[in-house]
């Protein structure tokens, strides 16, 4: 198959699914398209779960918007990762939401400076830094700290993740988050 009907039967399914409700182009759409989603999700969820969530809830998407789409304006593939980009973002500030973030404004700055992992400094030298700081952590204040903002798991999901009560996961971020302020403090 080339790349040219692959797209154009892509159209003729999208179409189908926003004409005739047609659930055989949906399942010729949801074979095509979930396993690159899927593939996708799991770069940016950690948990598999949610993975599985941006796939079912983008394909639902898919289905009960597809006669917004248009052949005229762009790609299928465009749309459905449009689609998907859209449930991902949802599913993150819906994620982030749930987080308890009862610390205080003045860790924000060094909270977006750890987010070394998904967006490297230029500065290889501020990213070393920062990761110099972590390392002289405890290793379990360590493990919390990168849970929490690398892997943005929530302080319960956390708990759960490192087989701890939630207390201990609290007081570790805690104690965690006053020794970097402290140490980041001293260097300023």
């Amino acid at each position: 198959m080339t790349e040219e009907i692959d797209h154009q039967q892509l159209v003729t399914w999208l179409i189908a699914v926003a004409e005739k409700r047609d659930k055989v182009a949906f399942t010729h759409l949801f074979k095509f398209f979930a396993p690159k989603i899927q593939r996708i999700a799991t770069s940016k969820f950690t948990n598999e779960a949610l993975s599985n969530e941006v796939v079912q809830e983008t394909m639902t998407n898919v289905w009960r918007k597809a006669h917004l789409y248009s052949a005229e304006k762009g790609a299928p593939t465009t749309w459905v990762y449009t689609v998907m980009r859209n449930v991902t973002f949802d599913l993150l500030r819906k994620q982030k939401s749930k987080k308890e973030d009862n610390l205080s404004d003045d860790i924000w700055p060094m909270v977006e400076a750890a987010q070394v992992e998904e967006q490297p400094f230029d500065d290889h030298l501020q990213s070393k830094q920062i990761l110099d700081y972590l390392d002289l952590l405890p290793e379990n204040q360590k493990q919390v700290i990168k849970g929490f903002y690398f892997m943005e798991m929530s302080q319960e999901q956390l708990a759960e993740h490192l087989d701890l009560p939630l207390g201990t996961v609290k007081s570790r971020l805690r104690l965690a988050l006053n020794k970097l302020r402290k140490q980041i403090g001293e260097q300023l």
